[in-house]
């Protein structure tokens, strides 16, 4: 089941739930499936891999673990909080997310 969400990949994020809760970064990627969302230098997990044509040496390697889509907000750098995102379609039909504390500042660089 793919559920749509208001977040993208290389959207900044706050984190408003759990062990990491106040800190933010980038999303890396999203998991729609699952409803989670891997963010750039949080949530890190120690994997013990075996030794590969990919990775020779082996060992204990960190690397940023999923956390649920639920615990995390869009952070609105102009008003420095995270904020929820709402949809507005301009006169000529193109739609943009934005910011619902700050609607002038849009989510899609484009």
């Amino acid at each position: 089941m793919s559920v749509k969400f208001r977040v993208k990949k290389g959207d900044l994020v706050m984190v408003v739930a759990g062990k990491e809760r106040g800190k933010s970064g980038k999303i890396l990627r999203v998991d729609r499936r699952a409803g989670k969302v891997s963010v750039e230098k949080l949530n890190i997990v120690k994997r013990h891999t075996k030794p590969n044509a990919k990775n020779r040496q082996g060992g204990i390697l960190e690397r940023e673990g999923l956390m649920d889509i639920s615990n995390v907000m869009p952070f609105c750098e102009s008003i420095q909080k995270p904020s929820r995102i709402r949809t507005k379609v301009f006169e000529d039909g193109r739609k943009s997310r934005v910011y619902q504390k700050s609607p002038n500042e849009s989510l899609d660089k484009a």
